[in-house]
């Protein structure tokens, strides 16, 4: 069965984006320590072959990816989740009946979504019916919060059981908002509601940051679980360390 994950709203967590199409990149944040991965399929060119090699790669290092689906179609959901993913995160949820049809696509027991056990999350038929159901009907939804009718709908959204966590979508609601900067007052007024919808439903709160030095600011908010920067800009900021370092070497002998 696929590596375990559980956000709770009462233990901390960290992760990364992944935005490059390399199982070698997978296996090697699986040697990282981190709680989970993302697999950015909203933003950067994942189909479901490339997304297969992903998440077997993510399966061979024990590392739980979740997937973050670019739309809440049911074939969408049923693929991510047939091919293993821990989870899913669901950008644009923008009321608590969106968030109701994407748990009943993304559930066997009292929800719609197709059943093969031939497929990765039953490992390929070799799991009981029962416990194949039981468990991948335990996947982690989250709903991204990423406009002002979101954050309206916020606490009627996190009230749905099965959703287990809100991801904060500060760029979006920025852009939403017609602000300049997701520091925006505004908007760090907005995290403050999902925050406070999320203790109140007892929900894991989920915030995408660029910077580790981040976290400590918005785990005093009141986040939890933390996405910090993507596999790209990982490697970026390290190659950017480069040739700075270089300034320190001493002058080569004549």
């Amino acid at each position: 069965m696929k590596p375990a994950l559980t956000l709770a709203p009462d233990s901390l967590s960290v992760g990364t984006f992944v935005k490059t199409d390399s199982t070698q990149t997978v296996e090697i944040l699986g040697l990282c320590g981190l709680d989970f991965v993302v697999l950015d399929a909203e933003h950067a060119p994942f189909g479901r072959r490339q997304m297969d090699a992903m998440l077997l790669a993510a399966r061979a290092v024990g590392l739980p990816m979740l997937v973050r689906v670019p739309d809440r179609r049911d074939a969408t959901i049923l693929n991510a989740l047939d091919l293993g993913a821990a989870g899913l995160i669901v950008p644009h949820v923008d009321s608590p009946s969106q968030a109701r049809d994407l748990l009943a696509a993304a559930r066997f027991v009292g929800g719609r979504r197709g059943l093969s056990l031939s497929a990765r999350f039953a490992d390929y038929g070799t799991v009981p019916r029962g416990e194949a159901i039981a468990a991948a009907d335990r996947a982690i939804i989250v709903c991204q919060i990423e406009s002002p009718a979101a954050v309206e709908a916020v606490f009627d959204i996190a009230a749905e059981p099965g959703v287990a966590g809100l991801l904060i979508g500060r760029s979006d609601l920025a852009l939403s908002m017609g602000v300049d900067s997701p520091g925006h007052v505004d908007v760090m007024r907005a995290v403050q509601t999902i925050v406070a919808a999320a203790r109140q439903h007892r929900k894991s709160v989920m915030v995408a940051l660029g910077r580790a030095d981040e976290m400590a600011e918005f785990a005093a908010v009141g986040a939890t679980s933390f996405i910090v920067g993507s596999d790209q800009s990982l490697l970026r900021d390290a190659a950017a360390q480069l040739r700075p370092a270089m300034k320190v070497l001493p002058p080569i002998l004549a």
